[in-house]
């Protein structure tokens, strides 16, 4: 049976009593979104001051635009404490913006006007913050920046080391913990990977946008017109995971791809693009005609994070450390699921039902067998995300596989659905409720009836409304403003939060005052970690 590794995994898991390990992992949220304006547009306001230093905030900061809040929960192991301080945050969020101002509701972003309405994020003056703006700047350079403002939510998630310990004596690893433990999430990860298509078909909240998008750019042969301001796409599900979206499309095109295989070979891929010099992006130049950086580096990717994946192995850098080399000396602690739309219909972004449902896959994802990815694997895992985003609600939509050719995604989907029942089962035993398996049967009707997928429900709003996508977003928008205005205080929380915001300011401060290293100095400081010793082996293998 194609899932019979995954069922017996289970089984182990279940019969030796190890419930109580599995219910200790830990669940964190980062969820990005827009301010904007009264009128609904893209704010032009710098971040609010009441919310700290983006900087040296942990909890709120900002992405790629000054206009793109992100708020981090810390983990937890209750799902519910952290769908709870995502709430008490953004509720503070809500209560300290400025003239009108609100959070947009959908990934996709509200109404631009050109690229110069988008200002990239500020960080300050010391060395550390301008390397955040001139990495951004660079995005903004390379990429263009509509496509960088658009928003979704991440999903951290990590098994406990109880846990682990169990589960590398089930396996008979002899590697040490560390190694097994990078290992079996890398294993993980490529299940992630292969069955990803799930996550924009199920849950995808972006079949349409709003015309000024795209600028100047012509409007893309499959995308159809709503009206005098929108595009869409009849069958779309998450046009940001398509080809509109920063997807690894982008770095593919260049010649970049991670491989998967283990903690090694990836650092080795990424330390190639940071190092490989990229004609386009050498000619345009690493400072402009001022003598300022406009980019980091001219190299295919001026720093990790610029290489897009659905998911990514993660490590706490320690200081200013490299996150792959964080990666090479600790292993990987925990992964980021990155391809949730912000989910319009929840006034948090993302629903308890999503969360429980993406807690069941990492389960399979780690008990299913999970082989190296081939190159024509590869292939068709992002051929199946790119026609899931673009096409999930066609009928008769086929996915491909490397085994068995072609499957109708109705039927690979249930068949999915079915093979991870035991694993919803077990975690409504672990936590004494059923609540994973109500979510699974709710993903599941999706395969029966498309129409009851998130993607369809806008495109139907839309149409009885007689409305566009702005008018069904900025309606969402504020109704999730009064959402929050009428949310009562968790005083904890909030005490922490204004904590939070005023440490940060302090911290901003102290880190300008005490930078007394040139911005050249300092970037070449960071980028010397490129010749440690632990990158050797990749300097040799690349010739540098």
């Amino acid at each position: 049976m194609a899932y019979s590794r995954a069922h017996k995994r289970l089984n182990m898991i279940r019969q030796n009593g190890q419930g109580e390990t599995v219910g200790e992992r830990l669940i964190g949220l980062e969820k990005e979104c827009l301010r904007v304006s009264a009128e609904g547009t893209i704010s032009q306001r710098p971040h609010p001051r009441a919310l700290g230093a983006a900087l040296t905030n942990p909890v709120i900061t900002t992405d790629f635009s000054e206009a793109l809040l992100e708020i981090v929960t810390p983990p937890f192991n209750d799902v519910r404490e952290t769908l709870d301080f995502l709430c008490q945050a953004q509720r503070f969020v809500h209560a300290n913006l400025e003239d009108g101002e609100f959070l947009w509701s959908t990934s996709m972003p509200c109404v631009l006007n050109g690229e110069s309405s988008i200002r990239v994020a500020q960080y300050g003056s010391s060395n550390a913050g301008r390397m955040k703006t001139i990495y951004r700047d660079g995005l903004g350079l390379r990429y263009g920046k509509s496509m960088q403002v658009i928003a979704g939510v991440h999903f951290n998630f990590s098994f406990s080391d109880s846990f682990w310990r169990y589960y590398r004596e089930l396996a008979g690893s002899t590697l040490n913990e560390t190694d097994f433990i990078s290992e079996q999430y890398f294993h993980l990860i490529r299940n992630l990977l292969r069955y990803g298509w799930l996550v924009p078909y199920l849950f995808g909240a972006s079949p349409a946008i709003c015309k000024t998008f795209l600028g100047d750019r012509p409007k893309p042969p499959e995308m159809d017109v709503y009206n005098h301001n929108t595009y869409y796409e009849r069958y779309g599900t998450s046009l940001r995971m398509g080809d509109i979206g920063y997807t690894n499309k982008k770095e593919g095109d260049a010649g970049a791809r991670a491989d998967y295989s283990a903690v090694a070979p990836f650092v080795g891929c990424l330390y190639e693009a940071l190092t490989r010099p990229h004609e386009k992006f050498s000619r345009l130049g690493l400072k402009n005609a001022a003598g300022e950086y406009q980019q980091l580096s001219t190299t295919l990717l001026q720093i990790e994070n610029e290489y897009y994946s659905t998911v990514r192995p993660k490590q706490i850098p320690d200081g200013n450390e490299m996150p792959m080399l964080a990666l090479l000396r600790r292993g990987v602690r925990y992964v980021e699921l990155r391809s949730l739309d912000v989910n319009a219909y929840h006034p948090l972004g993302i629903s308890e039902e999503q969360v429980r449902f993406v807690e069941i896959l990492m389960l399979f994802a780690l008990c299913q067998e999970s082989p190296l990815l081939s190159d024509a694997e590869q292939k068709k895992i992002d051929y199946n995300m790119n026609a899931v985003a673009h096409r999930g609600r066609e009928p008769g939509l086929c996915l491909h596989t490397c085994e068995r050719g072609e499957i109708p995604l109705r039927d690979y989907g249930s068949e999915l659905m079915d093979a991870m029942t035991p694993f919803a089962e077990f975690l409504d035993s672990v936590y004494g409720s059923d609540v994973f398996s109500a979510s699974l049967l709710a993903q599941k009707a999706k395969f029966l009836d498309p129409n009851l997928t998130p993607s369809a429900h806008m495109i139907e709003e839309m149409l009885e409304q007689d409305g566009s996508f702005y008018g069904f977003a900025l309606r969402k928008s504020l109704e999730h403003k009064a959402y929050f205005e009428q949310k009562s205080v968790n005083a904890g929380i909030e005490a922490m939060l204004r904590e939070q915001a005023a440490t940060s300011l302090q911290k901003q401060a102290a880190m300008e005052a005490a930078d007394t290293q040139s911005l050249d100095a300092y970037l070449a400081d960071y980028f010397k970690q490129l010749r440690c010793d632990e990158l050797a082996a990749y300097r040799e293998a690349n010739g540098r």
